[in-house]
């Protein structure tokens, strides 16, 4: 939790967050606040600049932009958190366990993860929506099936050096259960790397969402997402050529303030690993005094999970 608080101190954790709770409203009560009907048409209207009576203009059908922006941006972001949910739900507890299960146990659990991790999130959402029919929830859960080996691996790696600490397994020869280990001592310090995790993960599933729906996938016409609106606008360049500017802008400011906090947390957790008077701006230098960590008695596994939790998510 020191983690978190020393983020919170920084600008650009409140700046990313006062953007993301904007967003948040705007995804919760767009749709009482747009000043027209959404799904209204009026041909008469259609292709209008902006102006009084629209405030960011109409589109091919005469609806109101600003209106179908505000109704459509709780769609949008309820389909990247619906996605990262379950992923989350899946893949941080099976990460955890995993620290648990043996060497067998924890190999066939890899094989399954790196076998997930080679499927490609769109080809395979589509086959899903596919098979089982085109809607935002059958989407996204099967985009969430392919996130969670990334939050298994992320708390598997931030957990793995604390398994064998020596309070930890002070707390086992007490007679302490393997659920309030993980309550007591593992979770309160993995905490910190799923929040990054999940703010990256948010970030790239509302492109993967935004894209979907610019395909037609999840949503149907008329409902308004922001990627559905991307992919009308462009067939009226010529008519309109700011019209894809204010989805894009929606998409790109939420991604941009999440990818700000995930890194405001990161190096949070880094200036907090720093030797007692060293300057934060040595966070990013080598610990080059304690000379190379020792990984002779671990697996092949175990070495790439550590240097996997050193890294940035992507």
């Amino acid at each position: 939790m020191r983690t978190l608080r020393r983020a919170w101190r920084s600008a650009s954790a409140k700046v990313a967050l006062l953007v993301l709770l904007a967003i948040a409203l705007l995804a919760a009560f767009g749709g009482w606040l747009a000043p027209h009907d959404p799904l209204a048409q009026h041909p008469r209207d259609m292709l209008q600049g902006p102006g009084a009576g629209h405030l960011l203009g109409t589109d091919y059908l005469g609806r109101d932009v600003l209106s179908r922006l505000l109704e459509g941006s709780g769609r949008s972001v309820a389909g990247a958190v619906e996605a990262v949910a379950a992923a989350m739900a899946v893949g941080v507890p099976t990460g955890l366990v995993s620290l648990w299960m043996g060497r067998v146990g924890e190999w066939i659990a890899q094989r399954v993860v790196d076998a997930l991790m080679t499927l490609p999130f769109t080809v395979f959402a589509i086959a899903v929506v596919g098979a089982l029919g085109n809607g935002m929830h059958q989407a996204m859960l099967a985009l969430g099936m392919l996130y969670a080996p990334l939050f298994f691996r992320m708390t598997r790696a931030a957990g793995l050096s604390l398994r064998h600490a020596q309070y930890v397994e002070s707390a086992e020869l007490f007679g302490a259960s393997v659920g309030r280990v993980l309550r007591t001592h593992i979770w309160s310090k993995v905490l910190p790397t799923v929040i990054v995790t999940a703010a990256h993960a948010l970030a790239t599933c509302l492109l993967v969402v935004s894209s979907l729906t610019f395909l037609g996938v999840g949503v149907q016409p008329p409902a308004a997402t922001w990627g559905g609106m991307l992919a009308t606008d462009l067939g009226f360049l010529t008519q309109q050529i700011w019209a894809p500017v204010f989805p894009a802008a929606l998409i790109v400011v939420t991604a941009g303030a999440l990818h700000l906090l995930a890194d405001a947390v990161r190096d949070a957790g880094a200036r907090e690993l720093l030797p007692a008077g060293l300057p934060d701006t040595a966070a990013g230098l080598p610990d080059t005094a304690a000379g190379p960590p020792d990984t002779t008695a671990d697996s092949p596994d175990t070495t790439k999970e550590r240097a996997d939790a050193a890294l940035p998510v992507v």
